[in-house]
């Protein structure tokens, strides 16, 4: 097949258009060069996923420091929470701290 040959098929034609190759080009370039190419826009939406996914994480958070709060409004809430996370007693109490070994002996 000759140049000439292959040159006058339809195809060919329709890919040479100067109108068809200004429209790929245009079309490359805002898919992967533009400021707001796909690449861009891709990057994005995973930013976005991740957020939402902490933002739920923090209102659980949220969530369960209220119940916390509401519990420790009552007087005998507040002291076991403050003898069992921060070790606290009263003056004529002596607190014995048992820990537990959780590794596993050989």
């Amino acid at each position: 097949m000759t140049f000439k040959q292959f040159a006058n098929k339809p195809f060919v034609k329709f890919i040479t258009n100067k109108y068809v190759i200004i429209l790929i080009v245009f079309i490359v370039w805002m898919l992967f060069f533009d400021e707001n190419s796909y690449l861009t826009h891709r990057e994005f939406n995973k930013e976005i996923d991740k957020l939402n996914s902490e933002k739920e994480y923090y209102n659980t958070e949220i969530n369960h420091d209220k119940e916390l709060i509401e519990k420790l409004k009552k007087k005998e809430e507040l002291e076991k929470f403050a003898r069992e996370e921060y070790k606290m007693k009263k003056d004529n109490e002596d607190i014995y701290i048992i820990e537990y070994d959780t590794l596993e002996k050989k």
